[in-house]
């Protein structure tokens, strides 16, 4: 894909990305504030999942933008982290698993916050994510 660094991107399309990465910070800390680990919480959290699904509505708009890097970087946030939270759960459905598996939820859930971070100050400062 092509990015053309001169397109001005659609102010309303900053305002969905911000609301996007809004909601996926919402699940990621409420799984701060709740016995669940940040991981769980971003993967199975409501707010999560309508944000993948706006991200996957809006992502053509933005084709071409720097924008659009947002919408992919988010979605594959997502999907990898999904990816992650079940090969935990199935390390701690076994007894030593749990060694494993638990530890993994925690790194896991350290990178999905930097992720979000990294995305929205590179978005505050208009610039891609990679």
């Amino acid at each position: 894909m092509q990015l053309d660094t001169a397109r001005k991107p659609n102010d309303s399309l900053i305002k969905i990305l911000y609301l996007i990465y809004a909601l996926h910070i919402f699940s990621a800390v409420s799984g701060l504030l709740t016995p669940a680990f940040v991981v769980t919480a971003f993967v199975t959290g409501w707010p999560s999942v309508i944000a993948l699904i706006l991200s996957y509505v809006w992502r053509g708009d933005a084709e071409g933008s720097y924008l659009s890097t947002h919408f992919d970087w988010l979605i594959r946030t997502f999907w990898y982290a999904l990816m992650w939270f079940v090969i935990a759960a199935l390390f701690i459905f076994t007894i030593i698993g749990t060694v494993i598996g638990l530890p993994m939820l925690l790194i896991v859930g350290i990178w999905v916050v930097y992720r979000l971070a990294r995305g929205l100050f590179a978005l505050n400062g208009r610039r891609i994510v990679a």
